[in-house]
């Protein structure tokens, strides 16, 4: 997996995003039975660009956590299949599959922690186990897409030792 990073913005994370990020993304990927090499991008950033990208994208005028820009529609989540013959979804110089960009906030993140009464740690890695699966084509905009979206998020961090 290649994954792009980015940091910007005074806050700091008291872990290694970026290798968190990855192992996280790698596991939502290995879990789901991802057949490609992937890429994606990742931006960490504030309430105030999270927001203005919110508001610019979504049409949405407020912050938010965590942003899923997939650059794929699939089907059904999770099924890989149908890419074998969308050569438009992989990186020509590398053969990756490119699945999209992440934003998260991570003044969002710190406070989300202390709400939930769990580390950083955890709470950055829901959010990239979370996006990754909209990345691959999961949402939750029905009680029983919200469901499985939870357990795979579970199932994720469960297998990981990251837990509340």
């Amino acid at each position: 997996m290649t994954l792009y990073f980015e940091e910007e913005g005074k806050e700091e994370l008291a872990l290694s995003c970026e290798e968190l990020a990855k192992e996280v993304a790698e596991a939502v990927l290995d879990d789901a039975g991802c057949p490609y090499e992937t890429q994606m991008n990742l931006l960490l950033t504030d309430d105030g660009e999270i927001h203005r990208i919110n508001r610019e994208f979504r049409g949405i005028d407020r912050p938010t956590d965590v942003l899923s820009f997939p650059m794929i529609e699939y089907e059904t989540p999770g099924e890989f299949d149908f890419l074998d013959d969308r050569e438009d979804c992989f990186d020509p110089e590398t053969g990756e599959l490119v699945l999209g960009d992440i934003v998260i906030s991570k003044t969002r993140v710190i406070r989300q922690a202390t709400e939930y009464g769990h580390s950083i740690k955890r709470e950055f890695a829901f959010l990239i186990a979370h996006s990754m699966l909209h990345l691959i084509g999961y949402d939750h905009m029905t009680d029983d897409e919200r469901v499985v979206m939870e357990d795979r998020q579970r199932q994720t961090l469960s297998a990981l030792g990251i837990l509340r």
